[in-house]
């Protein structure tokens, strides 16, 4: 069974990290399309769908299945590696956290940022993500 839950905890992880790389990408060109446009509308509902029916409970379902390999593989007191691994994904969640704000501003034509703000932050998941999967693979500690 344990075998399945870390399955579906990988591909929890990988529809999350779709939905992190691609939402940022959907904000740099919402940034440029004038509001109340036909493609600042367009954006809109893609967006939402994206955060509301994929990111959010992809992320959930990461959380989730990753607790449950936590709390029955992880030998907590000798894991460092694993405490930097917990604290990163907290901060990936953060950054989850400030997308769906993004989301909520760009809905009501309200983002004041330029699209090479949302360039830059698309890099954040792929760093996080990097260094994730590295403590997780190597255990350097």
């Amino acid at each position: 069974m344990l075998l399945y839950i870390k399955a579906f905890h990988i591909i929890a992880i990988i529809a999350w990290m779709a939905g992190l790389l691609y939402l940022p990408r959907l904000f740099v060109y919402h940034a440029d399309a004038k509001p109340g446009s036909e493609l600042a509308e367009t954006l809109k509902v893609m967006e939402r769908r994206l955060l509301r029916y994929i990111t959010t409970p992809a992320m959930i379902a990461s959380w989730a299945f990753g607790l449950i390999l936590a709390f029955t593989v992880i030998d907590w007191p000798r894991a460092g590696w694993f405490h930097l691994k917990l604290a990163l994904v907290i901060a990936l969640s953060a950054f989850h956290g400030l997308l769906a704000r993004w989301t909520r501003d760009f809905a009501v034509d309200r983002n004041r940022r330029p699209a090479r703000f949302y360039r830059v932050a698309n890099e954040v998941p792929t760093l996080l993500m990097i260094a994730i999967v590295i403590l997780a693979v190597v255990r350097p500690f």
